[in-house]
């Protein structure tokens, strides 16, 4: 699993979008028993925190330190430093494993074979995350080329798996279909700029060419930014879910 956010671990808490709760509550009606769960990659505790109040332990792993220290805290949340691919879990230990935004980062095979070890059977997994938002056609056209050209050979690879809606990671699981998601949210130029601040690959491109490529678009998404700040930005969700048979 690759660390990828620990440097701007605190723009990433401060600016990231979290999941909309009917995406949870679609979750939670397979879930047969909710004595405990485990979200994995966990980052500042979105995932954990929401799912605290449905279970009587939630597990929340990270491999970045700096990441935890920004995670909100909760009287069931347990937090540790551990990879996906290897944890001091027991066996048989979990009723859902969710990851979010990053099981694109992982190694499928190993990380699919702790989830079979901790998982009851019958567990659901689900593993989420979010696409390029859309705010208007000028903002969008702004965040297009901004991807496609000033950032392009900045993303990892792995990138392609959130373009691909998730649909062509391996998913070895007894799928369970998932209708589409949206979160909405109400934010000003300003949050939508440290979003994108808090981007992996335009830390990697500030580390080679040391200077911030997002201060060359701000003026134009400032410009640009809807006068009305009425859930005026977009993510669509992506959601892969599965249980364990067998």
């Amino acid at each position: 699993m690759k660390d990828l956010f620990s440097v701007q671990s605190g723009s990433y808490a401060a600016h990231r979008p979290g999941y909309p709760g009917a995406l949870f509550s679609f979750i939670l009606q397979f879930v047969n028993t909710r004595n405990e769960a485990w979200d994995c990659a966990t980052g500042n505790g979105q995932v954990a925190t929401a799912l605290a109040p449905h279970f009587g332990k939630i597990q929340a792993t990270d491999i970045s330190e700096r990441q935890l220290s920004h995670a909100a805290g909760r009287a069931n949340i347990v937090y540790s430093r551990q990879p996906a691919e290897k944890t001091n879990f027991r066996d048989n230990q979990f009723d859902l494993v969710t990851v979010g935004q990053a099981i694109h980062w992982f190694d499928f095979d190993k990380f699919y074979a702790e989830v079979r070890r901790t998982c009851r059977n019958g567990a659901v997994i689900a593993a989420i995350g979010y696409s390029y938002p859309s705010v208007n056609e000028e903002v969008d056209a702004i965040l297009e080329r901004f991807n496609r050209v000033t950032l392009s050979g900045y993303w990892d690879p792995e990138r392609r798996y959130i373009e691909e809606s998730y649909r062509t990671i391996p998913f070895p699981f007894e799928e369970i279909p998932a209708p589409l998601f949206e979160a909405a949210y109400s934010w000003d130029a300003e949050r939508f700029i440290g979003f994108l601040r808090s981007w992996s690959p335009v830390q990697r491109y500030i580390d080679e060419n040391g200077n911030n490529p997002v201060e060359d678009i701000t003026d134009g998404i400032r410009g640009n930014w809807p006068a009305s700040q009425d859930a005026n930005i977009r993510f669509p969700i992506l959601a892969r879910l599965g249980r364990l048979t067998g």
